[in-house]
């Protein structure tokens, strides 16, 4: 690989300095950690584990790729004046493209640092550490490695399997591997970790329910992989009961506000399985802290009265998902022209917006957090990745699998959770539809409607294409309580095939090695 992915794939550990309140954060310096004098006790494993989190292992990622390519690819947001977005937006990616690059080394970025943890574990962990903390350390690393993977299956398909760092010093140049290993490496990775984890850890930590509710959609999207119009039952049913599990015995449930998921306030709330935790304070380097404030449509609102640089608008096909009485998700996801939120620059009066832009991730100034030395490049907010609501779905959609539509019991009982919590009246049969709608509307701006695209692609593809080629994928204008759809940008929207769902291998990396352009080998 190309010279700046070397540095990807080197054994570290990230850490940095928090400036606020002590939690598992926070770590040692850089200089403590060798295996000569690290490993020893159970807090040395807690503390490498802690390192996976956020900071810089998760920063190039969150910042280059999470919402550029779950979200404007998808059709839900667009950000005009950032030509490799629009590409995103029009189809007309290259190889170049700096956001499909910076997922492709961040994903793998986080994929070395796991590695780098777990074979610290396996090889140095003093024996006098229990069995029991070990495994429990490890699965945390391969907990984080699944999700890694899971997106890079998800957006590039056949992609290498690395277990062990120092194995491609001797051998460097990769091939990818098949989809169906990259789906069976995952499953693995996250049932050590639904075997191993534990029931309840500290706030921010992972536990077997996350597992399982991880394992749930990994299981729901290989159910798919045959691509012959119909899901493997066998997979769809592991899918019903690793999801059912948590729905029906973790003792977890909704937030009860869902305008509350999105306040710093809320962070590693009831309902989060899996959130990234960051740093805050002016020592945060460049994607070490949660970038998402620059996307913020006002400087006004962002601490220091800096850093909004330009705003994620939403799409009109976004806008018309929502339904008249789905106001408090719609405004929590995005903004609209005359809205107002109390709580951005509370000491101010609040923010009334003047335009269609996102609104999840935008939090406010360091007074709004209670968080004096937060900055733009280091929000405060915990973003979860994996949401109970989400597992809620999955439990749904595993047990409608092939049919047409159910009034399955288990089904609507989660199904109307997630939408009464919202204010939305239940309904008393679902289908294929209302699910992607649903979750759309859930998900709107947490990067995950791309993800559900391409699962449907797997078994349904004619669904899926025409899917985003009926969207009506433009900005909007909101005024008198009227939508008006804004004309198209410059650049003509490529009509999508089925080839729009799989990413192809930036052009460094195929530079650097060539044998990732060769037809995938089997890992197993």
């Amino acid at each position: 690989m190309k010279h700046p992915d070397k540095k990807i794939l080197i054994v570290l550990l990230a850490v940095f300095c928090f400036a606020c309140k002590k939690s598992f954060l926070d770590r040692p310096s850089q200089s403590q950690i060798s295996s000569e004098n690290f490993y020893k006790t159970r807090s040395d494993l807690r503390l490498a584990t802690a390192s996976l989190y956020g900071g810089a292992t998760w920063g190039v990622w969150h910042h280059e790729a999470y919402l550029p390519l779950g979200d404007i690819l998808s059709g839900n947001g667009n950000r005009q004046w950032i030509s490799d977005w629009v590409q995103l937006y029009t189809r007309t990616i290259t190889a170049g493209n700096s956001v499909m690059q910076g997922g492709w080394k961040g994903l793998y970025n986080l994929v070395g640092q796991c590695n780098g943890v777990i074979n610290a574990i396996e090889q140095n962990a003093d024996k006098s550490i229990s069995e029991t903390d070990r495994n429990a350390a490890i699965s945390e690393a391969k907990f984080i490695r699944g999700t890694a993977y899971y997106y890079l299956a998800m957006l590039w398909g056949a992609v290498p399997i690395i277990e062990d760092n120092s194995k491609l010093i001797k051998d460097p140049l990769l091939k990818r591997n098949i989809v169906s290993d990259v789906y069976k490496f995952i499953a693995s990775d996250l049932t050590f970790a639904a075997n191993s984890l534990p029931r309840s850890d500290e706030k921010g930590r992972v536990t077997t329910w996350s597992a399982q509710g991880m394992l749930a959609k990994v299981y729901l999207t290989m159910a798919g992989l045959e691509g012959n119009g119909t899901r493997n039952q066998q997979l769809l049913d592991s899918a019903k009961k690793y999801a059912g599990n948590v729905c029906n015995n973790s003792g977890l449930d909704l937030l009860p506000d869902y305008y509350n998921l999105f306040q710093s306030q809320y962070n590693d709330n009831q309902e989060s399985l899996f959130a990234l935790q960051w740093a805050t304070g002016a020592s945060i380097g460049w994607e070490e802290g949660n970038l998402l404030l620059t996307y913020s449509p006002s400087n006004d609102i962002n601490p220091q009265k800096n850093g909004a640089w330009t705003a994620l608008d939403a799409t009109y096909d976004l806008y018309l998902q929502y339904s008249a009485k789905d106001t408090v998700r719609r405004k929590a996801s995005f903004m609209m022209n005359g809205d107002f939120y109390p709580e951005l620059n509370a000491a101010g009066g609040g923010f009334k917006a003047t335009s269609q832009s996102m609104k999840k991730h935008i939090i406010g100034n360091e007074k709004d957090n209670n968080a004096p030395t937060m900055t733009y490049t280091a929000s405060i907010e915990h973003d979860a990745l994996l949401r109970l609501a989400d597992v809620y779905l999955i439990y749904a959609e595993a047990i409608l699998g092939n049919n047409a539509n159910t009034a399955d019991g288990e089904a609507l009982k989660y199904f109307n959770k997630v939408r009464t919590r919202a204010g939305v009246d239940p309904v008393s049969t679902i289908n294929m539809d209302s699910i992607l709608k649903e979750r759309r509307v859930e998900f709107a701006f947490e990067g995950q409607y791309w993800l559900d695209l391409v699962r449907l692609s797997y078994w349904n593809p004619t669904k899926a294409v025409n899917m985003l080629n009926n969207q009506k994928r433009v900005t909007f204008t909101y005024s008198n309580g009227v939508a008006t759809p804004d004309a198209p940008i410059g650049t003509a929207i490529v009509p999508a095939t089925i080839s729009a769902f799989t990413l192809q291998i930036p052009a460094s990396e195929l530079s650097a090695d060539p044998n990732l352009g060769e037809p995938p080998v089997p890992y197993y």
